[in-house]
């Protein structure tokens, strides 16, 4: 690493971290196993595709066992991404002493993260060494929003099952559990959806979110054709409807609506959990033009599924004041992919519409070594675009990656 990038980095390194997308579990955030850490569906999904049996994955199969095979297909994937975040778990939470880790080291880590993820005081620890200030989280709709502290742990109603399943017998008589509305027309639904979003926002709620499929097109339904839909329980008409629905709660509550566009579900239908889903480039955010052009109040941080759709959304936060760059999802979630992504962002998008990045974690261990990776990335990004053509100065360059990484955050969540 060449000093000037050294610098930058270490700047980068000092800033707190609010992270705006995860899948923690503010009942359990941080693993109390290893096998909490290698289940991530990234190790599992790799695993798998290099050549291990699924039948490990069984719950019969011994937490030790399972481990110790998927460390054994590690040497398989040791050139990826993922296997450096497991390195740097391992190096920075377990003190694991070495550079490389391989299925000879699967009884020491695995003994050593029972001892160390067990101690008291773990996940304020995790918190301390990640300098990590508050993280998002990805709430179904009746999650009862007890017993975890909302300053850190921020609540972020994800809205697929009300959009995609609402036909379901089983989703309106949830809704109604918590609501205390039966959502049996255009009405009552439109009432369950503010008392929903009410319940959230007083609960320290910052955000929607939703994944959305390549096909999807948003568009209202008046009330006499919702009511129709909501008779014939017909899913294709009501999802687009009911999506507008709740963009217009986010428009009375001030909410970000966070968009994640591009995925096609259970496309290698033999895969393992969470490994079955692929992007398709039929997508495209015109889909999207009549959204962004009816809801100006409403923030909406996009990300995309593949860096092939980079341009586009770079080109629709150029022109758009409501649409934010949000990070680096999925399969662009490599350094390649980022270096390039990032490159074409921080040249052409307005600096306070970027939100650099946010970790997807399932666990808070991840959270680290993920913002190390982006962090490396911008600092070299910020030092050939900026700092070496004398655009900005090395404490100004700082700046701009704070912005990117911190100051956004708060602005555009209203922090």
């Amino acid at each position: 690493m060449d000093t000037l990038v050294a610098d930058l980095l270490a700047g980068l390194e000092e800033i707190p971290l609010i992270d705006p997308h995860s899948h923690i579990d503010p009942l359990s955030p941080v693993a109390r196993s290893l096998e909490d850490i290698l289940g991530y569906h990234y190790y599992t999904e790799l695993a798998h595709s290099a050549g291990m049996s699924q039948q490990v994955l069984q719950p019969q199969v011994p937490s030790r066992e399972r481990v110790r095979e998927i460390l054994r297909f590690m040497s398989h994937y040791d050139n990826t991404a993922q296997y450096r975040w497991f390195v740097e778990i391992a190096r920075t939470f377990l003190h694991f002493p070495g550079q490389r880790v391989t299925v000879n080291d699967a009884d020491w880590l695995y003994e050593t993260a029972e001892r160390v993820f067990q101690q008291l005081h773990w996940e304020a620890e995790v918190r301390q060494r990640t300098r990590l200030e508050k993280i998002f989280l990805t709430n179904e709709f009746d999650d009862p929003l007890q017993g975890f502290d909302t300053t850190v742990y921020v609540p972020c109603l994800r809205t697929d099952t009300l959009v995609f399943q609402f036909h379901q017998p089983n989703t309106r008589q949830r809704l109604a559990a918590c609501t205390g509305i039966e959502a049996e027309d255009a009405g009552r639904v439109r009432r369950a959806f503010l008392t929903l979003m009410e319940r959230f926002v007083n609960r320290g709620a910052k955000a929607c979110a939703i994944s959305l499929p390549p096909q999807f097109v948003p568009a209202p339904l008046s009330d006499a054709e919702l009511d129709n839909a909501l008779r014939r329980a017909d899913s294709a008409a009501l999802a687009p409807a009911l999506f507008w629905l709740l963009a217009e709660c986010c428009r009375t509550f001030q909410l970000p609506f966070d968009l994640m566009i591009g995925v096609q579900r259970r496309v290698y239908r033999h895969g393992v959990f969470q490994g079955q889903d692929l992007f398709d480039q039929r997508t495209s955010l015109i889909q999207y033009q009549e959204l962004f052009n009816a809801f100006p109040e409403v923030l909406f941080p996009i990300s995309v599924l593949t860096s092939n759709q980079n341009q586009e959304l770079v080109a629709y936060s150029w022109i758009f004041p409501n649409v934010i760059v949000n990070g680096h999802w999925w399969y662009s979630n490599t350094p390649p992919y980022i270096r390039k992504d990032l490159t074409e962002r921080i040249t052409a998008v307005p600096k306070n519409k970027l939100i650099g990045y946010y970790s997807d974690a399932y666990k808070l261990e991840f959270v680290l070594p993920k913002y190390r990776m982006y962090r490396q990335i911008l600092a070299e990004v910020l030092a050939a675009e900026f700092v070496r053509p004398g655009l900005l100065s090395e404490t100004e360059a700082v700046a701009l990656g704070r912005q990117l990484l911190y100051d956004n955050v708060r602005t555009i969540f209203r922090l």
